[in-house]
């Protein structure tokens, strides 16, 4: 397949929805109205989404060599070795059993990253995040569903329960949780998945991003025998609330890991598109394609000292990125403003600064 089949990036593609901006500011009103109430609960700030933490892991992301011309783009133009900061989550803005289903993340912060960043205030920086999810797609897919879907959230946010099968159903693609939240969509039953040990995952960024002179959806793939055996992998009946970390924690204090990261190139805006995040992409029509190989060497995954950091200190943030990858469509305009709210307030509450690093060596032990 030629380069020329690919939909070249350009600054139209986006389209904002009808009252898109004041949306977007009743979603972040709602969240934080719940992230008061998860604060007043445990008297510490969470984030408001992938609350609990199921390890943060060092390790590094290597370019391929001899990529093609359209994969050789932003972060991956040339070959090159970047420190990465990895966080393991579960989707929740608070702190649930593992033994219910629920989507689980992966974010990793690539360090030392070249190109300007696309935040004005971020120009300084030289780090670029990949916030990923073991789901292809988001069931609110676009700015107008993520409100009617944190409403729901809020209106259960003291019942802990509901929150739980909400979220749930969720995961599973439940028909009538979606149905509720006024969502229709022809693909939820791909968003099913039973509750399955967290190495063997398949993590995506659900939403598209630019990818350099192209458009893109990225995924993290097992590549190591070892996390590859995991894939499908169900928790046992004897999992316990902390059963993720657990299993995280065991793995790495005696062996490493390799994922591989992925790109999914935009071939038609029409079966592709990028204001709904809820439609997946084909990949009959076009597949990922392997761009470089993350590594993740034995290490304690989960320290005190580390957790917190995490946890309190860092920030993983979809626009934290290079102009290059800047995020697209309605659900990630949506973050920037969400991101940047949970994150002030929670660093705010914490007593914690708001910074971002530039050396891997600022991560503890």
């Amino acid at each position: 397949m030629s380069a020329t089949t690919y939909v070249p990036y350009n600054d139209n593609l986006e389209q904002k929805q009808e009252n898109e901006d004041a949306i977007i500011d009743s979603v972040v009103e709602s969240m934080m109205r719940v992230n008061i109430r998860v604060f007043d609960k445990h008297r510490h700030a969470k984030r408001d989404a992938h609350a609990k933490c199921h390890g943060v892991m060092v390790g590094h992301v290597t370019v391929y060599d001899n990529l093609a011309p359209h994969l050789a783009q932003g972060v991956f133009a040339r070959p090159a070795t970047y420190p990465v900061v990895i966080r393991l989550s579960t989707a929740p803005g608070d702190i649930h059993s593992d033994k219910l289903p629920s989507p689980r993340g992966m974010a990793i912060k690539m360090l030392g990253v070249d190109g300007p960043q696309f935040l004005p205030n971020r120009q300084d920086a030289t780090t670029q995040d990949l916030l990923l999810v073991n789901h292809p797609v988001i069931a609110f897919g676009h700015a107008a569903a993520y409100l009617k879907t944190q409403k729901l959230l809020e209106k259960h946010a003291d019942d802990p329960d509901m929150v739980r099968r909400i979220v749930a159903a969720l995961a599973r693609g439940g028909s009538k949780a979606l149905h509720a939240l006024g969502i229709e969509n022809p693909v939820v039953d791909t968003l099913g998945a039973p509750n399955n040990h967290i190495l063997g995952e398949t993590f995506f960024s659900m939403a598209a991003v630019r990818y350099g002179d192209y458009v893109a959806k990225l995924c993290a793939a097992p590549l190591s025998d070892n996390v590859r055996a995991l894939t499908g992998q169900p928790l046992g009946d004897d999992a316990d609330d902390s059963a993720l970390r657990n299993l995280v924690v065991d793995f790495f204090s005696g062996q490493g890991a390799e994922y591989e990261l992925r790109a999914q190139l935009c071939t038609d805006i029409a079966t592709m598109p990028i204001e709904d995040a809820s439609i997946e992409w084909p990949q009959e029509d076009s597949p990922y394609q392997p761009v470089a190989k993350l590594t993740i060497p034995p290490q304690q995954a989960f320290s005190p000292a580390r957790r917190v950091f995490a946890d309190d200190v860092l920030s993983f943030n979809p626009w934290h990125c290079i102009e290059a990858h800047r995020p697209l469509g309605s659900i990630m305009r949506a973050r920037i403003k969400a991101y940047e709210a949970s994150s002030r307030f929670r660093h705010e509450m914490n007593a914690q600064p708001r910074i971002e690093i530039d050396s891997i060596g600022q991560v503890p032990d």
